[in-house]
């Protein structure tokens, strides 16, 4: 099935296309769009661009996210005669009627026929992956004790901050999770953590059984979810926080100063759905069903996939 993937290059909207197309079991072209003024002013709603490599044939199956390419896909199911699949991640900010099936997280309240929510976001993490990479990074944690815990840091944004304040009662918390829970921690921040925050964190954990990534070499992220019987991730990322509750392993949230209605909407639906739970320096065991939108999404995909070929097999007789 030809296939093509359409960003305008972020590498947040191809992960999550990337992944379903893993789900589906398809091989997909990565087309990025990078459209000049106007047309990159009046997107979605306007008309798409000129775009290298974005002409006939086109796909069976066409996977958007962005903004920016929304103009693109409405263009290629009118120029395909409706034969291309037109499947769209996010909320398109133009009416969903416009293409075969859109994904939209449920915090943006998205309605239509034609739209699945789901509460966290399609990634491109399996079972396998994690076991494989909680292999690979073994012998850097064969010293940490258990529980082994996954502590995900992300950072300040547009609406979070992650102030070396916090940084100070989060790293008290997590040495804290050491000293009268016998934890290993595996730390990893990320580009927004900032180096102060990291520092103060580091500084916290530095005599206890801790391995915190230095940023240099290959992120142990994978390798830190796949081998941690529990996860503390930061509030600021929705695809962190669905990602660590992918797993079925106990997930706390460290909630940051700030936030908006859309990420309040997502972490509370978190806490209902029993995944996660608000991270106040202690260790509790829990179950829940494993969230995972990724596989929901490549489904219900395909069953659209299917209904368009046996229309066309009626038409065709």
């Amino acid at each position: 099935m030809r296939t093509w993937i359409l960003t305008n290059g972020m590498a947040g909207f191809e992960v999550q296309a990337l992944g379903i197309c893993e789900a589906l079991g398809v091989v997909p072209e990565v087309k990025r769009v990078k459209p000049g003024a106007p047309h990159r002013w009046i997107a979605p709603w306007g008309p798409a661009a000129p775009a290298e490599g974005v002409s006939p044939p086109w796909p069976d199956l066409l996977i958007a996210s962005g903004r920016q390419s929304i103009p693109y896909a409405r263009m290629i199911r009118r120029k395909s005669g409706g034969r291309t699949f037109v499947a769209v991640l996010q909320d398109p900010k133009v009416s969903p009627a416009q293409f075969d099936f859109v994904w939209a997280p449920a915090h943006d309240r998205l309605k239509a026929e034609n739209v699945l929510s789901t509460l966290t976001s399609p990634h491109r993490l399996t079972r396998e992956k994690l076991e494989a990479e909680a292999a690979r990074i073994e012998p850097q944690i064969a010293h940490l004790p258990h529980p082994r815990v996954a502590v995900l840091l992300g950072g300040s944004n547009a609406v979070y901050t992650f102030s070396e304040e916090t940084a100070q009662r989060v790293g008290a918390q997590l040495a804290g999770l050491a000293d009268h829970f016998h934890a290993g921690l595996m730390v990893t921040p990320s580009r927004r953590t900032g180096e102060a925050q990291s520092s103060i964190i580091r500084e916290a954990l530095k005599d206890k059984p801790a391995l915190m990534w230095d940023g240099t070499g290959e992120n142990p992220y994978f390798g830190f979810l796949g081998s941690a019987e529990a996860i503390v991730v930061t509030c600021d990322s929705v695809n962190m926080v669905g990602e660590a509750a992918s797993t079925g392993k106990p997930v706390y949230v460290i909630e940051l100063e700030g936030g908006s209605p859309k990420f309040r909407r997502f972490l509370d639906g978190m806490y209902e759905h029993g995944a996660a739970r608000p991270f106040a320096g202690q260790l509790e065991s829990w179950g829940y069903e494993p969230l995972n939108a990724t596989h929901e999404i490549a489904e219900a995909i395909a069953r659209g996939l299917a209904a368009r070929r046996g229309n066309d097999v009626n038409q065709s007789r």
